[in-house]
């Protein structure tokens, strides 16, 4: 930088040129602030627009993973950390709060890592007094303080989003959350789960267990004031469950396909958008299945969508809709979920009976484990007890045994059994009063229109013809014929004709 000063003081600079060499000045602040060594105190970057996928700062030693920015749908940002050779985001910062991509967003490190906009303040900080910020060739971010060794303040791993990495410890005070929010993994006394959130709320009461696994306890036991429990995904190729304070060997152990293979780089457990807990491992070129907690398709909560059918054995092509008038549409289902909404039929819906009611033999959930139910002696009780019920979205009713289920939660998929002793009972949402309303306005607009529409031509017609006979009429009383042609032909016969009388 030093040496364009003799140049910039000996000649005379454009505008253009002056500000050429402050952005050099700057770029060569950053990167005294930054290196793959770790970010230092006074380090800050803003979004370049110029950037269309990702904007990195810091890589580890290895080069397999960035921290930078991530642009998502155009105009927002995370602050991510990458795997580089697959582009695969393994952490954002704060996934249920986005950034803009704009040059006024600034991410800065001055002891705490910060996200900020001058418009919304702080959107997000590690709230820590560090010295450096490293990233790991584990892709764990740590803010850390100078020492011998150093301490760490903060660590992305005690914050997984939708990921976990091998040796990445997973805690009951955690959780993993699917990209779109709906499902989750998290850890109960002596299980992992699968949970749902249909229902949008931030009480864990009200969310949905549609997957359990229960330590077996074959290597080790549970001890009773031994400390909760945590998860790890081994490099031995499995996904293990461990207590604090007692053995290190697991209390339980789901085996991936690469178990106890030497020749596997490296690990990790996923919770994808539809629900289900998949494990990978990088062959050196993109990410292989490894492992899935769920393996059949119907076994998942919504594989067909809000309403939808799922044949057993089946992925998208065993999709249908439990409503026979109704076609599945794939990414789309088969009836609006917005219009469904994510409450229940309490209050001023049911005052005005706003559902209708759909019926399916043959059908069951494929969550009915974990469903509430009772035993009735007909299928007419277990519909009238979901009627009365407001919080009760639909039954469904064993004829076998008498089993009545009680489904909670809007409808999702149901699984497809062929056994018609199984009788699914459903409501589903009216649109809303004034939309409906709307909506039976157009039509009648339509059919209106339609009959005056179909009179007017009609008019036309009958009009047209007796103009035709009149003129055939008159032109057979003239001896002159005419001989069929184009319109414009007719026309200028027709109208000499007539001038001429």
């Amino acid at each position: 930088m030093l040496g364009f000063i003799p140049w910039l003081f000996g000649h005379s600079v454009t505008e253009f040129q002056f500000k050429a060499l402050v952005v050099l000045f700057l770029q060569t602040i950053c990167v005294s602030s930054s290196s793959n060594e770790g970010l230092l105190r006074g380090f800050s970057a803003v979004p370049d627009s110029s950037v269309t996928s990702f904007q990195a700062f810091l890589s580890d030693h290895t080069g397999n993973f960035s921290l930078g920015f991530l642009r998502v749908d155009r105009t927002q940002l995370a602050l991510a950390v990458l795997h580089v050779p697959s582009s695969q985001p393994f952490w954002l910062a704060n996934p249920t709060r986005l950034a803009r991509w704009s040059d006024s967003t600034r991410l800065s490190f001055n002891g705490s890592l910060v996200i900020s906009d001058p418009h919304e303040g702080v959107l997000w900080s590690t709230g820590t007094t560090g010295d450096s910020v490293l990233l790991l060739n584990t892709s764990n971010l740590q803010v850390q303080s100078d020492g011998d060794p150093p301490s760490v303040l903060w660590q992305s791993f005690d914050f997984p989003t939708d990921s976990l990495v091998e040796n990445q410890n997973f805690t009951s005070s955690m959780s993993l959350v699917s990209s779109n929010g709906l499902y989750s993994l998290r850890l109960g006394d002596d299980f992992m789960g699968l949970y749902a959130n249909f229902l949008h709320s931030d009480s864990d009461s009200e969310q949905v267990i549609y997957w359990k696994h229960k330590a077996l306890e074959v290597k080790a036991q549970i001890v009773e004031g031994g400390g909760p429990l945590y998860a790890l995904v081994n490099t031995d190729g499995y996904l293990g469950m461990y207590q604090y304070q007692t053995s290190s060997k697991p209390m339980d152990v789901q085996k991936f396909d690469s178990f106890q293979r030497s020749n596997i780089s490296f690990l990790m457990v996923r919770i994808e958008p539809d629900g289900n807990l998949n494990g990978y491992y990088w062959d050196g070129s993109k990410w292989a299945l490894n492992y899935q907690a769920i393996a059949e398709t119907c076994e998942l909560l919504s594989p067909c969508g809000s309403y939808g059918l799922c044949k057993p054995g089946g992925s998208g092509s065993g999709c249908s809709c439990l409503d026979n008038r109704t076609s599945y549409q794939s990414g789309t289902g088969c009836f609006d979920e917005r219009q469904q909404g994510y409450g229940d039929f309490c209050g001023q819906a049911v005052a005005e009976n706003n559902y209708w009611v759909l019926r399916r033999k043959g059908v069951e959930a494929p969550d009915k484990e974990f469903l509430s139910y009772e035993t009735l002696s007909s299928v007419e009780q277990c519909e009238s007890l979901c009627e009365k019920n407001c919080s009760c979205w639909g039954a469904l009713y064993n004829n076998a045994n008498g089993f009545c289920y009680s489904v909670d939660y809007p409808i999702q998929t149901m699984s497809g059994t062929g056994d018609e002793s199984k009788v699914g009972f459903f409501k589903v949402r009216n649109s809303p009063p004034g939309k409906k309303k709307r909506s039976i306005g157009v039509v009648v607009g339509v059919v209106v229109g339609s009959v005056v529409l179909i009179a007017i031509i009609g008019i036309g017609l009958a009009i047209a013809g007796y103009l035709r006979w009149k003129t055939k009429g008159a032109i057979r009383q003239d001896g002159i014929s005419l001989s069929p042609g184009p319109y414009k032909n007719l026309g200028s016969s027709s109208f000499s004709y007539a001038e001429s009388k």
